[in-house]
């Protein structure tokens, strides 16, 4: 059975949301070399299989950063980056999307969006969180759900999804962000804030 969350619980965990992308987007900033503004007009938490549907049709093809999470919740991030958006990004970076280098590349935007995101999160809740090295896959989105929820799905009860649109330099770029910690992280979140209560 997944936690159901009240208003303000929700309220708390898309505020999180929004604080800690304004740090992902200075973080891309300045590897990017350009300004970024990016925003979160949605962050749900919601159970694993509607948190799936959420992130988008099946068989769209997208590239996702997977960072195992490591600390005091522990758990995944993955980072769904539409084909356009990483295209976009790789001629950013002047490198070429789908090869080596555009891989690495894009490897390094999901660990620094990720990293950043978590950081962020650990500065307001008290909490100790690691991202450990992420692992790329561009294929069908529900091929990379699929094979993180092979990972993750006998712990996880709740994801924390936020939906990023990124603008680089008048440049527009969208992403997800999912945070899957293992049964019991999205409380941990909350209690350091005094909202774990009334989780049932």
């Amino acid at each position: 059975m997944s936690p159901r969350y009240t208003e303000l619980q929700l309220d708390a965990l898309r505020e999180l949301a929004n604080i800690a992308s304004g740090t992902a987007a200075t973080a891309l900033s300045q590897m990017l070399g350009r300004e970024v503004e990016l925003n979160v007009p949605r962050a749900l938490a919601l159970p694993l299989a509607d948190a799936v549907d959420a992130a988008g049709p099946s068989d769209d093809t997208v590239t996702g950063v997977v960072l195992p999470l490591e600390g005091d919740i522990e758990g995944l991030v993955l980072l769904l980056i539409p084909v356009d958006s990483a295209e976009t990004l790789c001629r950013l970076l002047g490198v070429e999307p789908g090869s080596e280098f555009g891989d690495s590349a894009l490897s390094e935007i999901g660990n620094i969006l990720g990293t950043s995101y978590l950081n962020a999160l650990a500065a307001m809740t008290g909490l100790a969180l690691s991202p450990c090295p992420p692992h790329l896959s561009t294929d069908l989105l529900g091929a990379i759900v699929a094979s993180v929820l092979a990972e993750t799905a006998a712990t996880a009860d709740t994801a924390l999804v936020m939906d990023s649109e990124l603008d680089v330099a008048g440049e527009p770029c969208s992403m997800s962000f999912l945070l899957l910690p293992t049964a019991g992280g999205a409380i941990d979140l909350l209690t350091p804030l005094g909202l774990a209560e009334s989780a049932a």
